[in-house]
């Protein structure tokens, strides 16, 4: 099993529901006036954020059913909570409010306008942008939900990363590699990788770097690691050590030593507002003090203890 099949379709609906909702936006985008680009913009806001939040919360529904039919054959699908899938719509995956993010487009164009680049071209820099913020955040929140089910989930140990032929250079050579299943998932803008869990009767056999590389056509391997990249491969190097000689990957969502929050749910009405108002004695305000870490976060504080990282995931509203 190299992943399983499960796996692949999985990713595979999640590209599905990435592509629709990027399509769908991007052509709210093209019926913005050139004229009068912040005000038609802000106007079509609320539909646009209506499209990208809902691929996020289908992107995240998909995760239980998933692992439930992965697991269920072992005998392994017992879990210590369920997922909220709602926690994981309306925000990046750095944990900004996704109605701000999707305000990039909109300044990236104005930017350009103002620097005297044709309009025609600032839109169409403008729609690359949004492309980016849709596709980035439906898969972030898919990739997140699948994450925490399987941090929920005493069986699953670790996880390994499923990448696709098709994959940037970047992800080819972390192909196959298995991480602690609370390790956050290093990922890039409009990376659609995966991951599968690993338990002790689950044992996908992962695709490595290799493999992935002697799937690809002569045409492939050069668009994805330059000519001279490939003539070095070729002749025996490492894959790793070429790609990361140029540039390297980390985890998206870590900057320094600040703490991964966001204030979405955390009013009083909000499901983690009531969790961390009750936790922190605020009574009736409006809206706790306590700050909601975003997944990525949890797992760094937990260390690796995972009973303290499903404590904090349901402290923080991700399951229950």
């Amino acid at each position: 099993m190299s992943p399983s099949p499960q796996a692949v379709d999985h990713q595979r609906a999640r590209e599905r529901v990435t592509e629709a909702a990027a399509r769908a936006a991007l052509q709210l985008w093209r019926q913005v006036d050139p004229q009068n680009v912040r005000s038609s913009w802000l106007a079509t806001l609320v539909r646009v954020l209506a499209i990208v939040s809902g691929g996020q919360l289908a992107a995240a529904r998909a995760t239980d059913p998933w692992l439930q039919e992965l697991l269920e054959p072992t005998g392994e699908q017992e879990t210590d909570g369920f997922l909220v899938p709602f926690a994981f719509a309306g925000v990046t995956g750095a944990g900004a409010p996704l109605a701000e993010a999707l305000l990039a487009p909109l300044w990236t164009t104005l930017g350009l306008v103002a620097q005297d680049v044709p309009v025609a071209h600032a839109m169409a820099r403008g729609g690359a942008v949004l492309d980016i913020v849709t596709r980035t955040a439906i898969a972030d929140a898919g990739r997140a939900a699948d994450s925490v089910g399987m941090t929920a989930r005493p069986a699953v140990t670790s996880y390994v990363r499923v990448v696709e032929s098709g994959a940037c250079n970047r992800c080819v050579v972390l192909a196959g590699r298995e991480y602690g299943v609370s390790k956050a998932f290093a990922r890039h803008p409009r990376c659609h990788c995966g991951m599968e869990p690993v338990t002790r009767e689950h044992r996908p056999k992962p695709v490595d770097a290799k493999d992935l590389y002697e799937q690809m056509s002569a045409a492939e391997k050069k668009r994805t690691f330059g000519e001279a990249a490939v003539k070095a491969i070729d002749a025996g190097a490492d894959i790793a050590q070429v790609v990361n000689a140029r540039r390297g990957m980390s985890s998206a969502v870590v900057y320094g030593q600040k703490i991964l929050k966001t204030s979405e749910g955390t009013t009083r009405r909000g499901l983690a507002g009531q969790q961390l108002r009750r936790f922190d004695g605020a009574g009736a305000r409006a809206r706790s003090t306590r700050p909601r870490l975003m997944p990525e976060e949890i797992y760094k504080q937990a260390d690796g203890d995972r009973d303290q990282a499903v404590r904090l995931l349901r402290l923080h509203s991700y399951i229950v």
